[in-house]
């Protein structure tokens, strides 16, 4: 088994990839950070054999610095590196780096990470496992014939000295994260030509998405991202805006009508010099609805 340490800012990535690593039977997740120095904290009290690193980490340290920090470790952990494009690819491999992950990413993407993961576990030199002597555990049915009685799970407590340092690093990592967390700004970071712009949440009409990629549409302009919508409807959901079809997240504040069209369709009109027109999807009428107090 191999303990994992998570370590991006953003929770919903965090959580995509527990669910991405959850049917990989040789990984274990056993921590998250959101900051260089909380991983630095859990690094002091387990001994991880893989880490999955957001190479965007900018407060209060880049996530390349945490790998160069680890370099005199007689165990070196298998390192995935996740970025947003390819720029740091260069910089990751000269760090030895397992995988250069641009996430999100699909499934079969991943599969290629979990594989030179499993490469890495042939060579990886871990604990020795307890040498207790388990008795097979079989009974006999009716017939006389070996019958296997149903798989149990096998809970190993930590050493008390373990204990009390694995719940220290928490604490510190918890203490940390509470005093520099950085307040969530109202913008969208979005890149373009060399450049990011950060795009107010309230100029945003409404957000498209094509494939593995979205357009956020605002009065005059339409910018290309490489977000998916997934990812926008649970950032901006808080934000009034609402996932009125599986392609399109529309801004409610935006909006000034909603019709009805034939055939027991609706659609959202909003404000503006050009009136935009945004499908409703049947399922999604009644939460709108609700969302709306009609």
């Amino acid at each position: 088994m191999l303990p994992t340490l998570l370590v991006h800012p953003d929770p919903e990535i965090r959580t995509q990839l527990r669910n991405f690593f959850e049917p990989v039977d040789f990984v274990r997740i056993v921590g998250e950070a959101v900051h260089v120095d909380e991983a630095l904290e859990l690094l002091g009290a387990i001994e991880y054999a893989v880490l999955v690193v957001a190479v965007s980490i900018k407060e209060p340290h880049d996530g390349f610095e945490l790998t160069r920090r680890l370099r005199g470790r007689t165990k070196q952990p298998a390192l995935i590196f996740l970025a947003d494009n390819e720029d740091d690819a260069f910089t990751a491999f000269e760090l030895d780096a397992t995988d250069y992950l641009i996430f999100p990413c699909t499934q079969e993407r991943f599969a290629r990470s979990v594989t030179r993961l499993e490469q890495f576990k042939m060579h990886f030199n871990l604990a020795q496992e307890p040498s207790t002597q388990w008795q097979e555990s079989t009974t006999r049915n009716t017939s006389g014939s070996r019958q296997e009685e149903p798989e149990q799970t096998l809970q190993l407590p930590l050493e008390e000295e373990e204990q009390e340092q694995f719940l220290h690093a928490l604490r510190q990592a918890w203490e940390f994260t509470e005093k520099f967390r950085p307040a969530e700004i109202e913008k969208l970071a979005i890149t373009s030509g060399g450049r990011t712009m950060l795009l107010p949440y309230h100029e945003i009409i409404f957000i498209e998405a094509s494939e593995d990629y979205t357009y956020v549409h605002t009065a005059s302009e339409k910018h290309l991202t490489s977000y998916r919508l997934k990812i926008l409807e649970a950032r901006l959901r808080p934000h009034n805006f609402f996932r009125a079809h599986r392609k399109f997240l529309v801004n409610l504040d935006m909006v000034t009508e909603i019709a009805s069209l034939p055939g027991s369709n609706f659609m959202l009109r909003t404000a503006g010099r050009t009136r935009i027109e945004i499908p409703i999807s049947r399922r999604r009428l009644g939460e709108l609805k609700q969302v709306l107090g009609l």
